[in-house]
């Protein structure tokens, strides 16, 4: 599972699920990008395996590519997995490790951040007149917010938002930041938006009128101040 999910920041219980996969003799593998292990520690709650993409939240300052799998146990699953880790040559290098290493020191403080920015830029969307619907568990709003004030500690900084008026209004949206950088990526300094629909496959079922926010360490004043006009626009 990926909780929160991408787009729509589904949230899914996993302490349950990671229940329900053991006693049908299977292993429960969550994929916890978007929490960090600051926001939410899946092997706590059950699950076997917790994956990373390095490149985001970890890494932080949007200059390296990477992957991390946690495992509860050094098993023959996992042996499995670091012998096609091996035989592929999936091994980072040793500065690219160092990048994501960098970047966890800072990571506790960063994920508060992003958190607390997060947070300001949702409530004010969900009151805003052209938003038809806001996407943050963090919101007592959401529909997985009791599930998700219970296994996390920390919201994050994803946000998604549906402008009223369609794909087009979501465009001309879009367009229309200042502050924010239109961009396919997450977890960095700077807040980025993405039209999620023009980037995925056709049929993928992302509503054609939202708008992924990434929210970065700016104001978040500003970051309200620039959506507001580009909603406005």
């Amino acid at each position: 599972m990926e909780t929160p999910s991408n787009p729509l920041l589904a949230v899914a219980d996993i302490a349950r699920i990671a229940g329900l996969a053991h006693d049908a003799g299977a292993r429960c593998a969550v994929d916890n990008t978007w929490a960090t292990p600051v926001g939410q520690q899946p092997i706590a709650l059950g699950a076997d395996l917790v994956m990373h993409s390095t490149t985001k939240y970890l890494g932080g300052h949007g200059d390296v590519m990477g992957g991390a799998l946690v495992a509860r146990a050094d098993d023959e699953v996992f042996q499995r997995v670091r012998l096609a880790q091996t035989a592929g040559g999936a091994v980072a290098s040793p500065f690219d490790c160092w990048l994501v290493v960098r970047g966890i020191k800072t990571l506790p403080h960063r994920v508060r951040a992003h958190t607390a920015n997060a947070t300001a830029v949702a409530r004010f969307l969900e009151g805003h007149a052209n938003v038809e619907a806001v996407h943050y568990p963090g919101l007592p709003s959401h529909s997985g917010h009791a599930i998700a004030a219970r296994q996390m500690s920390a919201f994050g900084g994803m946000v998604s938002v549906q402008v009223r008026g369609g794909r087009e209004a979501s465009l001309r949206a879009k367009a229309n930041v200042r502050v924010f950088t239109r961009a396919t990526s997450l977890g960095g300094p700077e807040s980025l938006v993405e039209h999620r629909a023009s980037v995925e496959a056709p049929g993928s079922g992302t509503p054609d009128n939202l708008l992924r926010l990434s929210i970065g360490l700016e104001h978040a004043d500003d970051l309200i101040a620039d959506l507001d006009q580009a909603l406005r626009a």
